[in-house]
């Protein structure tokens, strides 16, 4: 998608037992949000996880990993896997250095998931219906349903919808159900070359 540092959002749905073979990544960040069931992950470093709903999932590819990720639970599993581009000048994170793998259990509320290598913070809001809340001032700002309806700036995103913002100083958005919204902001742009 190329919007701010953010390159992909892509929802992912795999039925027990289904899954993505051990593949290749280099020079990327990725980070996934499990909403239901249990994500199973792999990587050519050696980790071996299980992650589950409310827990972030950090993958930074360096150099080059090659990991796999499967359902490996009995209930489908759904995920939003996000990827990020090292930010301009993030030299630790380009060709030749080492890839790095966490998972941070239970985010939600106000303080936001750091991403230093990409310039760029994921918030996790859960309101209630009706509540309302104000969207980060940065420069760029993707904001991901994942659950429920929310009204933003007179638009209704239902689950699946998203929205890229530029210069949203000021804007909010309101739940109209019980919602979970994944917040990106970003702060740099790479150089796509």
């Amino acid at each position: 998608m190329r919007f701010g540092s953010l390159v992909a959002c892509n929802e992912e749905r795999l039925a027990p037992g289904a899954g993505f073979a051990e593949h290749p990544h280099r020079d990327v960040e990725i980070v996934t949000w499990v909403v239901g069931g249990e994500l199973t992950h792999e990587d050519s470093a050696g980790g071996r996880t299980v992650v589950r709903p409310g827990d972030v999932q950090r993958l930074s590819a360096g150099g080059g990993v090659r990991h796999s990720e499967r359902n490996e639970g009995r209930e489908p599993l759904t995920f939003v896997q996000m990827w990020l581009a090292p930010a301009p000048g993030f030299t630790s994170a380009g060709a030749g250095a080492e890839p790095a793998y966490e998972v941070v259990r239970g985010v939600a509320g106000p303080a936001p998931y750091l991403l230093e290598r990409a310039d760029a913070s994921l918030g996790v809001w859960r309101p209630a219906a009706g509540e309302r809340t104000e969207l980060p001032a940065a420069p760029w700002v993707y904001a991901h349903v994942v659950r429920g309806e929310v009204d933003l700036s007179g638009e209704t995103l239902t689950a699946g919808d998203a929205a890229r913002i530029t210069d949203g100083r000021g804007l909010s958005a309101q739940a109209l159900s019980g919602a979970e919204l994944l917040v990106w902001a970003m702060r740099a742009e790479p150089s796509y070359g």
